[in-house]
Order: C-alpha cells, then sequence, then structure tokens
C-alpha cells in the first residue's frame, strides 16, 4: 500500500515556472514507476510525464516536452516535476500516480495509487 501526497501548486504568469512535488510512502516504493498526469475543467485527464523506478528512463507528453522535467530521489521518496515557460493551456488539477512496473506509461487507466491533486493555474 502506498500513499501518494502533491503540493507545490499554485498560481503562475505566463512564461513562469513551477514545481511540483510528490511524496510516496510505502516500504515498496522504489518498484513503482511515478507519473505526473493532469486534468482540466471539461477534459479527459492526461498524461504529462513518467520515471521509471531507477529514474533512468522519462517519457514525455508531446505538449510539455522541452518545457518540463521529471525527477526521482529515491532515499527521499520524492518525484519532483519542473514546469517552464508555463502557458494558460497547462492550467489544470496535476495529480501524481504510481504503478507497480520498472517502467510507466502515460495511460491513467494503467496507475494504481493517486494523490488528490494539486491545482496549477496559469493566468496573467
Amino acid at each position: 500500500q502506498l500513499r501518494v501526497v502533491e503540493s507545490g501548486g499554485g498560481l503562475v504568469q505566463p512564461g513562469g515556472s513551477l514545481r511540483l512535488s510528490c511524496a510516496i510512502s510505502g516500504r515498496s516504493w522504489g518498484y513503482y514507476s511515478v507519473g505526473w498526469f493532469r486534468q482540466a475543467p471539461g477534459k479527459e485527464r492526461e498524461g504529462v510525464s513518467v520515471i521509471s523506478t531507477k529514474g533512468d528512463v522519462t517519457n514525455y507528453a508531446d505538449s510539455v516536452r522541452g518545457r518540463f522535467t521529471i525527477s526521482r530521489d529515491n532515499p527521499k521518496n520524492l518525484v519532483n516535476l519542473q514546469m517552464n515557460s508555463l502557458k494558460p493551456e497547462d492550467t489544470a488539477v496535476y495529480y501524481c500516480a504510481a504503478v507497480l512496473s520498472a517502467a510507466g506509461t502515460l495511460v491513467a487507466s494503467d496507475y494504481d495509487y493517486w494523490g488528490q491533486g494539486t491545482q496549477v493555474t496559469v493566468s496573467s
């Protein structure tokens, strides 16, 4: 059993940056790949980024590639999402999720454990 808690959301102007953090507790968390997802009002939840158990394999949605960076600190049980050059269309509730797999996907239905989400609003 894992517990997933996101933090770091907020209001930022277009072109600005935010860093989201995902704290995961549970003895076996090192066996889980971790993904970030987002859901805007009226839209389906979409995969943003994913990182493998060892942190050596990452993947990004085309819409954020080159602007977002995912990283993992296994000793601290943290997965971070650095978001730069933010755009209004990045506005959404961002969720962290974990899947028991060496390398996860960007498909939400694959994931076993979810956090409660954190709001990111990009607006001037």
